[in-house]
């Protein structure tokens, strides 16, 4: 029993680690940001690093329609959403190009609202973006959605920077995949906090 937990999740991690590091750059309806923090309309460093790879997908015609998603804290002014589509206006993408989807406190949530919010538009195909180790979870989520997804993440940001940083997210998206597959709630209760 020991030894096919050790399996389960060493395989799992590895799956984390092998997804992370896909980039795929196919042409699909929609780019979904995945929202992470804001302070008064202002990204986070890590919701920036996710926006900022957003709009290289979109300079390169990857899609025609950038989805942002995210509600917000209590006492917060923005939604991560309507931060995300504010700043990527900042950067030209034109405001009838950008979806802003103002719900969802997690990644579940955040994904399901989208999924909602591409069926009434008859779009079936995203591009996900967030940080590479949370790119498997995020995937497995979205296809049980309905969604046809793949993950082109961020290569930038706080996410990224350190090795310590690296395998803390592994172990974190190792654990909330390994929930979310066993129970279908999301584990992000832990996940945005801080970001």
């Amino acid at each position: 029993m020991l030894v096919a937990g050790a399996v389960l999740v060493g395989g799992t991690a590895f799956r984390v680690w092998q997804v992370a590091r896909i980039d795929d750059y196919t042409k699909a309806d929609a780019i979904v940001v995945l929202g992470a923090a804001q302070y008064s309309g202002t990204p986070s460093s890590v919701f920036e690093a996710r926006l900022d790879q957003a709009y290289e997908l979109f300079e390169l015609g990857v899609a025609s329609k950038v989805i942002t998603v995210g509600g917000k804290q209590e006492g917060d002014l923005y939604t991560e959403a309507a931060s995300g589509k504010n700043y990527l206006q900042s950067r030209g993408v034109p405001a009838d190009h950008i979806l802003a989807v103002e719900t969802g406190s997690d990644t579940l949530r955040s994904i399901e609202a989208v999924a909602t919010a591409m069926a009434a538009r008859d779009m079936s195909s995203a591009v996900l973006v967030s940080d590479p180790w949370h790119s498997l979870r995020t995937r497995t989520m979205a296809r049980d959605a309905g969604l046809d997804a793949w993950t082109a993440p961020t290569r930038t940001g706080p996410a990224v920077y350190t090795r310590e940083s690296q395998a803390h997210g592994i172990a974190r998206e190792t654990g909330a995949l390994l929930w979310y597959q066993l129970t279908h709630f999301s584990a992000d209760f832990s996940y945005t906090a801080g970001q």
